[in-house]
């Protein structure tokens, strides 16, 4: 399997990595979870599972670096501020990480966003805000309102542009008419320990709900009592999903 890692910087100065995998196929982005970093899907046995697509030139993973650090697990900072400062991350993946996907899967390729936890919102969150570069998103065990987390303060446009379960349901329009023929989103999630205590599963439901009532294509895929919010799950899940979009 073809392996590299890359310092990547946006004019502005905004650093981070991307760990890539494979030498061909349909671009993945990939967030990590709250925290994460770059090598973090492979440390976690996600890009081993599936190990039998990267080979055969049917996948290649970009796996970002996190800023959660500086911005929503900054539990000093209000939500609206962190939701500010999060406009870097955005900057730093539009500005150096796509451009970078690009040189090496082609100017028209259309890229896969990816994520576990709240890589699963950021998943969401660039596909729904960039669905022209993004198309579909592949979200495991996500909670999409940034409001339910650990968060004070008064909330204004920053966070509410940047919370799904906000502005999925006051979409209308064209740009929805839009969204309808381009996005597609898989929501995955089980239904076992931690699923409900970081309000993933009540989450994935309500954002199913958001998804159909604005006619955006989706699916849902709960799985059972048995199934945790974590890494093993995640690993079963991306195996079984992965191969029907690439």
């Amino acid at each position: 399997m073809r392996f590299y890692t890359a310092d990547l910087h946006t004019p502005a100065g905004i650093r981070g990595t991307v760990a890539a995998y494979g030498h061909y196929g349909r671009p993945v982005l990939v967030f990590p979870s709250e925290g994460g970093y770059a090598t973090e899907f492979a440390d976690r046995g996600m890009v081993a599972a599936v190990e039998g697509l990267i080979d055969a030139g049917r996948v290649k993973l970009y796996c970002v670096d996190s800023f959660d650090g500086g911005t929503w697990s900054a539990g000093g900072l209000p939500l609206e501020e962190r939701a500010r400062r999060h406009g870097a991350y955005e900057s730093w993946i539009l500005d150096a990480v796509v451009p970078h996907i690009r040189d090496g899967t082609g100017p028209d390729a259309e890229i896969a966003t990816a994520g576990c936890s709240l890589g699963a919102f950021h998943a969401l969150n660039f596909a729904f805000k960039r669905a022209d570069l993004f198309p579909l998103a592949l979200c495991f065990s996500g909670n999409y309102d940034p409001t339910t987390w650990r968060g004070w303060g008064e909330q204004g446009d920053a966070l509410y542009f940047n919370n799904p379960a906000a502005y999925v349901a006051n979409l209308h329009g064209d740009h929805l008419e839009w969204l309808r023929s381009r996005l597609s989103v898989l929501l995955v999630c089980g239904q076992g320990q931690w699923e409900d205590t970081t309000g993933s599963l009540e989450s994935t439901r309500r954002m199913e709900q958001l998804l159909a009532a604005a006619g955006i294509g989706h699916e849902l895929d709960l799985w059972g009592f048995d199934v945790p919010h974590d890494w093993p799950s995640w690993r079963r899940q991306w195996a079984h999903h992965l191969p029907r979009f690439c």
